[in-house]
């Protein structure tokens, strides 16, 4: 692959200015580069199960109403990438990011078990 073939590595960082996720997209991964997650063209973000877990923002964090009026449909997740991600060696520094109200939360400091990989998390349905 050339570097022109490269897809685009995209940090997503926690509200203390931690990279915790890595988006290829549609695709996210954690920083061990398992597959968690997906994002919509509208910045939703899915995890792997296709349970809503937030919204992309504009300086790259994950956000969610504290409270929500109405649950989400469990979506269709796309196809499982091939494969882990090889996170970059270096990163840049977090944007500034805006303090958020007491409405919104942060997922990935708040609510982290919303975005695991195949195979864990409190949402898998049983084998029997």
């Amino acid at each position: 692959m050339t570097a022109s073939q490269t897809p685009a590595i995209i940090p997503i960082y926690s509200t203390r200015g931690d990279v915790e996720i890595f988006l290829v997209y549609p695709h996210l991964y954690n920083r061990t580069g398992d597959w968690v997650g997906f994002v919509q063209p509208n910045r939703e973000v899915y995890s792997v199960l296709g349970y809503y877990v937030g919204e992309l923002s504009n300086d790259k964090r994950i956000l969610r109403k504290r409270s929500m009026d109405e649950v989400k449909e469990r979506i269709k997740p796309p196809p499982a990438p091939s494969g882990r991600l090889r996170a970059p060696a270096t990163l840049p520094l977090p944007p500034m990011m805006a303090e958020l109200p007491h409405s919104i939360i942060d997922v990935l400091e708040d609510m982290p078990e919303r975005l695991h990989p195949l195979g864990s998390g409190e949402l898998q349905e049983d084998l029997d």
